[in-house]
């Protein structure tokens, strides 16, 4: 495989929803790991904790979440966010929306349709992996953001490699069953997952395509003599 730039691996990076059963070489998957360790944090405490199901364990995980989400218990969260989003944030959420449920044919009134897309979140997307993204409970925000910067640290590492992944809040739902599986104790949180493999790109879902909000309208700059506002 040819190398990729930092453009390239940041512009082609993707949330991939469907996944070929092909597993990840082993030294293929440390390889992108051990690349993610060399993340940034705060005063280096490297926070994180990473589990990683294959197989069996995987397996296993993603019939319990299915059984949990189809009885309809309901989740329990370790981290949650403050309060309902105002705009632009909501309205954001809903074009993303739109734009995966139009790249599979599902209508915005169609609820069951809906439903059946939301529930593919904890299949996983038949992705044959799973990564566990968790930190224990003393720490705050800024470790959070730190473990923020690793996922984006190892998604690009994977999108350099030939790999796909998808960040799921959703696999942070269950944060008991990840505990349960992995022997962690409890004060060990779970934040979210990461599903990933090779993408299937005969799945309808990985032809939807988001955009991102003007440079001007997240960044302000301030002070110099070069005009950014212009660009």
């Amino acid at each position: 495989m040819s190398e990729m730039s930092l453009d390239e691996a940041v512009l082609s990076r993707r949330s991939v929803r469907g996944f070929l059963p092909k597993p990840v070489p082993k030294a293929l998957m440390r390889k992108v790991f051990d690349l993610a360790q060399w993340s940034p944090s705060g005063t280096n405490v490297q926070p994180w904790k990473i589990c990683v199901a294959s197989g069996e364990v995987r397996d296993s995980l993603r019939a319990e979440f299915l059984r949990r989400v189809s009885e309809g218990e309901p989740s329990r969260q370790d981290h949650k966010d403050k309060g309902r989003l105002g705009e632009p944030y909501k309205q954001r959420r809903r074009d993303c929306a739109r734009v995966l449920y139009e790249a599979m044919g599902i209508e915005w009134e169609d609820k069951a349709g809906r439903g059946s897309a939301s529930l593919r979140n904890f299949e996983l997307f038949d992705a044959p992996h799973v990564a566990f993204f968790c930190m224990e409970d003393i720490f705050g925000g800024q470790s959070a953001a730190d473990v923020g910067m690793y996922t984006q640290t190892l998604m690009l590492a994977m999108t350099a490699h030939g790999l796909a992944s998808c960040a799921q809040g959703t696999m942070g739902h269950y944060p008991d069953l990840v505990r349960e599986t992995f022997g962690l104790e409890d004060n060990m949180t779970v934040l979210y997952g990461l599903s990933f493999g090779y993408e299937d790109t005969t799945i309808p879902a990985n032809t939807a395509r988001t955009t991102r909000a003007a440079l001007n309208e997240s960044v302000q700059f301030m002070g110099g003599e070069i005009d950014y506002a212009s660009n």
